[in-house]
């Protein structure tokens, strides 16, 4: 089987976590976010405990369509159309939670901080938190404030943007603790994304 048959367009940040053994079979994994199933391929294949959450119709139709083909005993239900600020999953459900390029979608810090506490609540104590999201590090003097803590990109996208900062002090009230530090990935002239890994160390 081709790598990319096997792994379909898995994030690399994410596929480090597996080859760290941080996201193991028998583990419930929710994607909060999940779009039309990226990060999903390898997962659904391998028979992990998938779920997946997307405010987009669309992708979660696509994404209950690629479950049946690669893991047909997963119950539909298991993706559900809904925001990660009204996540109807119950409290401490995941070992994992996922969310890859999703929080850069928040239109202010309180609508961030909504989103990012709906992730925090359905991950269990002990748990992963695995978030890849824009950031204004290393280009800091080539975006424009547009106010909410959105900016302008030099690519042209609008986003909010988190930097360090941010990220410690949301670290620290959740009450999760690095088990990475902070990688950043700089495309020149256009963009920055940041992976932030939490452990779930206080039941907040």
């Amino acid at each position: 089987m081709e790598l990319q048959e096997q792994f379909g367009p898995l994030d690399i940040y994410l596929f480090d976590q597996l080859l760290k053994g941080r996201i193991r079979l028998g583990m419930r994994i929710l994607d909060a976010g999940c779009g039309y199933g990226r990060n999903l391929v390898y997962l659904l294949r391998e028979g992990y405990e998938v779920f997946g959450a997307d405010a987009l119709p669309d992708a979660v139709e696509e994404v209950r369509r690629l479950a049946a083909a690669l893991s047909p005993a997963l119950p539909a239900d298991n993706f559900r159309c809904e925001t990660l600020e009204d996540l109807s999953f119950p409290d401490g459900f995941a070992d994992v939670v996922i969310s890859s390029a999703v929080l850069h979608f928040a239109r202010n810090e309180a609508h961030f901080a909504a989103m990012l506490q709906g992730c925090w609540r359905v991950l269990k104590p002990g748990g992963l938190f695995f978030c890849r999201l824009a950031s204004s590090i290393g280009i800091e003097e080539e975006v424009r404030r547009l106010g909410d803590r959105r900016f302008l990109l030099p690519d042209g996208s609008e986003r909010f943007l988190v930097d360090e900062a941010m990220l410690s002090r949301f670290s620290m009230q959740l009450g999760g603790s690095m088990v990475d530090p902070l990688k950043t990935t700089v495309v020149p002239h256009q963009r920055s994304m940041t992976t932030w890994v939490l452990e779930k160390t206080l039941a907040k």
